[in-house]
């Protein structure tokens, strides 16, 4: 979008409104013509003949088909279904690991037209300038982005360190910013609920700016949902069933249905189609999306694909991803194919597979047949540069210290839903020998904020590693992360992570097998998509012949949220073992010595 673009009221501009007008009666002739498509109603749900006039960015009409053909330019939209453009309600562009302009590229074809951005991972390296890149890289793509105001900087206060620290001022000064849309996810569940200063001031900036405030209420039932909602949040991606989702619905939530965890999807279709409607509180989100599956499948384009594959109707899908969404963001101007309407509009083959055969956007075509149309404005990356300062590593760093023969250890058992667990161990050398079945997980502050020296734990529960995995994508304080069955190949990795100024890295026996170098904020190349895709291809072949994984749990995925300290359960994190609801942190996995 143009940078001084000031949506949606740039549609009230009186010269407009009066050609749209005009344009409507017969008068003048349409900028762009729409003709012969099968509208989908997201009103009523029936699917109908008809042509779309627009004039600008505005929809002028929507008329019986064939009345008109006096356009500056006319799309043939025979045997194609006409949707409003797709609106993703929750995702990180970082997760991606590519450029906001390579994420427009990728999704602008497939028929997405708005997203609505969380940026904490550049907020948790960068601070408010990180914010600041993030709208300043969307500001002229035609992909419109709505960028949220980062919440959780660190997500868990106390039990981790973040490049950044983002308090109750911080929040109030973003959402003073025009292009910020929110309050993105509010992530510190324990402190709102309990009524932790902190995070009550950070809620009531949000709520002093009339904006709304996204939650994440993972696990959260009963009276700790009900006081979390009290405080002002209205929104939860975080859902574990379908009981969870039925009763979130229930509570008056409004639902962010993640693609991300396919496993649930067919339980949410189920519990839609048992209520024989669409709730209108049910939008779409990806959440997170690595970036070979962005190249392969896409972005919102799949979670809508997916759930109709599921069996969910094709209308309720296109639904939730459209006018449901705009609803809850409060954009009348979008979501619906409408005369005094946004012009984002596209042309599906069919309702099965989802493919774009032509994207508008703002009245302007963007993509013909899946490739875009004219040239993506790249932001300057520099800013992004050089965010891991940390100096090579050894093996030492990734043993646990010990005094005597054998200790009492704590351990975090099993991936997701962690749980603490205890076990013995032997020492030699003044080392804790790993305990048989356990993996290890070091982290070390990579901010600068800190000192680097790596905090190490055992995990229980993640199979046998034949090797090691280092990260610097490691939600959401994104901290240097290292999981490995030997401290040899864990240096490897972590020096290669290092040198590489963030990424990530598979080493197996004292030698890198793939490695992916992230070397803006440690999260995001700026390399092509394509390329990004291949090399994490290479990063995923190799972890599936360096661990067994178990699904639904022990998936590669869960590498990237193990230190994710602000949800139940104990969590590694640069501190030490954290553990959210006791408000504790244990700096060594060591409970007593013998």
């Amino acid at each position: 979008m143009s940078e001084d673009t000031d949506e949606p009221a740039d549609l009230n501009a009186p010269e407009l409104r009066s050609r749209a007008v005009a344009a409507a009666r017969g008068d003048q002739p349409f900028n762009l013509l729409i003709a012969d498509g099968r509208l989908v109603d997201m009103v009523t749900g029936q699917i109908r003949a008809a042509d779309i006039g627009i004039v600008g960015p505005l929809i002028a009409s929507v008329h019986a088909p064939g009345g008109r053909r006096d356009a500056a330019r006319t799309i043939d939209a025979r045997g194609c279904f006409v949707s409003p453009g797709l609106i993703d309600t929750h995702m990180h562009i970082e997760s991606s690991m590519v450029t906001p302009a390579s994420y427009a590229e990728a999704v602008l074809p497939r028929g997405v037209t708005t997203i609505v951005w969380d940026p904490h991972e550049f907020g948790n390296v960068h601070g408010l300038d990180g914010v600041r890149w993030a709208i300043k890289a969307t500001r002229r793509l035609p992909l419109r982005v709505v960028p949220l105001a980062p919440s959780c900087v660190p997500s868990a206060p106390g039990l981790e360190l973040a490049g950044a620290d983002f308090d109750a001022a911080t929040m109030t000064e973003m959402l003073t910013w025009p292009e910020i849309g929110g309050v993105a996810e509010v992530m510190t569940m324990r402190e709102v609920i309990n009524g932790d200063p902190r995070a009550g001031a950070i809620i009531d900036a949000g709520l002093r700016s009339g904006k709304m405030i996204c939650g994440h209420a993972r696990s959260l039932e009963g009276a700790d949902l009900n006081a979390f909602m009290a405080a002002g949040v209205s929104s939860d991606h975080e859902l574990t069933s379908g009981d969870d989702l039925l009763a979130k619905l229930s509570a008056g939530l409004a639902i962010e249905l993640r693609g991300s965890h396919d496993h649930l999807l067919p339980q949410f279709v189920g519990v839609i189609n048992d209520l024989g409607f669409l709730p209108q509180t049910v939008t779409l989100c990806t959440d997170d999306v690595f970036p070979d599956d962005l190249h392969e499948r896409g972005g919102l384009d799949d979670v809508v694909r997916r759930l109709v594959g599921y069996g969910l109707k094709a209308e309720w899908a296109l639904r939730a991803a459209t006018l449901n969404a705009a609803m809850r963001l409060g954009r009348s101007d979008l979501g619906l194919i409408a005369a005094g309407r946004r012009a984002d509009i596209v042309l599906f083959e069919d309702l099965r597979r989802f493919k774009a055969r032509y994207v508008i956007a703002n009245g302007a075509a963007v993509a013909d047949a899946g490739r875009m149309i004219g040239i993506v404005e790249r932001a300057d990356p520099a800013p992004l540069r050089n965010s891991v300062k940390l100096t090579p590593l050894g093996e030492n760093d990734f043993r646990v210290a010990a005094a005597g023969s054998r200790v009492r250890l704590a351990t975090i058992d099993q991936p997701r839903f962690t749980q603490w667990g205890e076990t013995e161990a032997d020492v030699r050398d003044g080392f804790v020998v790993p305990p048989e079945g356990t993996t290890m997980i070091a982290v070390a502050h990579r901010h600068g904020k800190a000192d680097g020296r790596p905090r190490v734990g055992f995990l229980a529960g993640w199979g046998e590693w034949r090797g090691a995995f280092c990260t610097t994508v490691s939600h959401d304080s994104h901290n240097l992360t290292v999981f490995g069955g030997n401290t040899a190949d864990m240096a490897i990795a972590a020096n290669a992570v290092i040198e590489a100024s963030g990424g990530l890295a598979v080493a197996r026996d004292g030698r890198i097998e793939a490695l992916l170098p992230l070397p803006l904020s440690g999260l995001v190349s700026d390399a092509p998509l394509e390329e990004t895709a291949l090399a994490f291809c290479a990063v995923r072949d190799a972890m599936d012949n360096l661990v067994d994984w178990n699904p639904p749990y022990l998936v590669f995925k869960a590498c990237f949220g193990a230190t994710l300290a602000c949800n139940a359960g104990p969590h590694q994190t640069d501190r030490g073992i954290a553990d959210v609801a006791a408000g504790r942190v244990l700096e060594t996995p060591v409970l007593e010595e013998f």
